[in-house]
């Protein structure tokens, strides 16, 4: 599988002639051009540094042939579109096995992190893609089985160093892979990889990518 990380939190994975595309966000500035080549797209929540709503929209009125996975408050988002009413767009609680041209994908249900008491958060859905890679979205979610590759959040308003370490601990990935980033400057995301890279608590190897920089997965 090779995995392909851009802006933030978006990253395409490509295996068996898919293009399955995770995340196109706002903060991602390609996004468009994601959309045009993916087979298909997973969402893991609303938030727009996620979902970027009117190019996802775009993307499904002028590709017929491009499917979308989510939690339902994004797919309510798309009720009002061809692409819904021809069941291109699927709903997801989590804890749901589907197949992507070949590829398996595990979706595992949950609550976006807490960003602080009384701030609502929506529900969130990862994705563990081919039984290699899992994409937590903003949760600490765990994905259930071994994976080889663990895309890490890294930054945000519900970030704690203490929390991803147990994270990492719990999951017990091969590697990692810095994800959910913008927030950071170069020397933030290298004070990332000291915490929760191998010479931290975790001794997991962690790899900080440049958007568009591709690894095999």
């Amino acid at each position: 599988m090779k995995l392909t990380k851009h802006t933030h939190a978006t990253v395409v994975l490509e295996e068996a002639s898919q293009r399955i595309l995770l995340d196109p966000g706002t903060f991602t500035p390609n996004t468009p051009e994601l959309l045009a080549s993916a087979t298909a797209v997973l969402v893991t929540h609303e938030h727009f540094d996620h979902f970027a709503a009117n190019e996802v929209r775009a993307a499904l009125a002028a590709r017929p042939e491009l499917r979308l996975w989510a939690p339902a408050s994004v797919v309510r988002d798309l009720e009002d579109t061809d692409a819904f009413r021809a069941g291109r767009v699927t709903a997801l609680r989590g804890h749901e096995t589907f197949d992507i041209g070949g590829v398996e994908i595990r979706a595992v249900g949950g609550e976006h992190a807490q960003i602080y008491a009384g701030i609502a958060v929506p529900h969130n859905v990862g994705y563990v893609v081919g039984g290699t890679v899992f994409h937590p979205g903003d949760a600490y979610l765990l994905p259930g089985a071994e994976v080889e590759t663990l895309l890490l959040p890294v930054s945000g308003p519900w970030f704690k160093v203490g929390e991803a370490i147990d994270f990492v601990q719990a999951v017990a990935p091969r590697r990692t892979v810095q994800i959910h980033d913008v927030m950071l400057s170069e020397i933030g995301r290298a004070s990332m990889g000291m915490f929760l890279g191998e010479t931290g608590p975790t001794a997991t190897p962690m790899l900080t990518l440049d958007p568009g920089e591709s690894i095999a997965a």
